[in-house]
């Protein structure tokens, strides 16, 4: 049974499955996208042989695992080919590439399957990904006011063929008080990491990436910091929506919304939106007039924007002006100032 280095595990795991032999709370907080979780331990056995190794030594802990595993091994073995029943290849990888992956690695050898694991495991891969953030790329991030539909340029962007990365939708949030509204959980910012490095790995590294403007928090994921120095230093280019679009945008995607949670979202942004607008807002919320509310927090939202947009040399930043709600169009014109 070979041991694989980090880049090799990854090239033949774009083919062959992965089995994740962590414990379930390992594999929830964050995880190889795309990987299979077959737990060598569950969440409370893999506590109980830490503590017995620590309290007792390594042979009682390994009598114990064993004995937490033994009525599992059948189990194993048939989830394990029921990944890839014609190959009866797999990848497989713990946390340090130590004792669990070789355990189970060699149960898999043994009922005759080919079966390579992660040297140093799951820590390894972190650590490769966080250090390929560093490697530069041609970036270039798309700014606008908020409700200037980012969003639905970028996914034109990506149809027409760009390389694409959308952080909001990784991170399952919209980046404002109002951006967990209709949204799935958001996950760890160490699984956001590695969703982006996913999309990051698979792209032509001598092509442009594009990016949406954000701040390095997105809802409670952090973006990672050698991506967000690139991102701050690169090109962006600044789609001018005018505002009455922008409303209806967010009417449209806001307005069918959970009201009480819209209500909490408001009351988040009380203190910047100042007394008189925040009562203005929460009674345009209460006849549900969305497009009134949108009206008063995006005068805080685009002086907000505005303040950090000038942050950026003017030098590095081109200004695309958008008469219409029209992704489609948007998105050719930022190929054509690319292609310029």
């Amino acid at each position: 049974m070979k041991a694989l280095g980090i880049e090799e595990f990854l090239e033949k795991a774009r083919t062959i499955p992965v089995i994740d032999v962590r414990s379930p709370a390992e594999y929830a907080r964050a995880r190889i996208p795309g990987v299979v979780n077959i737990p060598l331990f569950d969440d409370d056995q893999r506590a109980s042989v830490g503590t017995t190794y620590k309290q007792i030594g390594k042979d009682q802990a390994v009598l114990l695992g064993l004995e937490f595993v033994g009525p599992k091994l059948v189990d194993f073995v048939q989830r394990a080919q029921a990944l890839d029943p014609q190959c009866s290849e797999v990848l497989v990888h713990c946390w340090r590439g130590g004792m669990r992956s070789g355990s189970f690695g060699w149960l898999l050898n043994t009922a005759g399957m080919q079966v390579a694991t992660l040297a140093g495991g799951y820590k390894a891969y972190r650590t490769h990904i966080l250090s390929a953030f560093e490697e530069p790329r041609k970036l270039v991030v798309l700014g606008g006011k908020t409700g200037s539909g980012k969003t639905e340029i970028l996914k034109k962007l990506a149809l027409q063929g760009q390389q694409v990365i959308d952080l909001e939708a990784l991170a399952q949030h919209k980046g404002s008080s109002y951006g967990a509204i209709g949204q799935l959980p958001q996950p760890t910012t160490e699984h956001f990491e590695n969703l982006i490095y996913e999309k990051w790995a698979g792209f032509d590294a001598q092509k442009t990436i594009w990016l949406e403007d954000e701040s390095r928090l997105v809802g409670h994921c952090y973006v990672p910091m050698p991506l967000w120095e690139q991102m701050s230093h690169a090109p962006m280019v600044f789609v001018d929506v005018p505002k009455e679009i922008r409303i209806g945008r967010l009417v449209r995607e806001y307005g069918g919304q959970n009201h009480q949670l819209l209500c909490e979202a408001t009351e988040r942004i009380k203190k910047r939106l100042g007394g008189q607008n925040y009562q203005a807002a929460l009674t345009a919320l209460a006849a549900h007039d969305y497009a009134q509310v949108s009206n008063i927090t995006l005068d805080y939202y685009d002086k907000a924007y505005l303040h950090g947009l000038a942050q950026r040399p003017a030098e590095r930043v081109s200004t695309i002006a958008v008469a219409d709600d029209n992704p489609g169009a948007t998105a050719q014109k930022l190929i054509d100032w690319l292609r310029s």
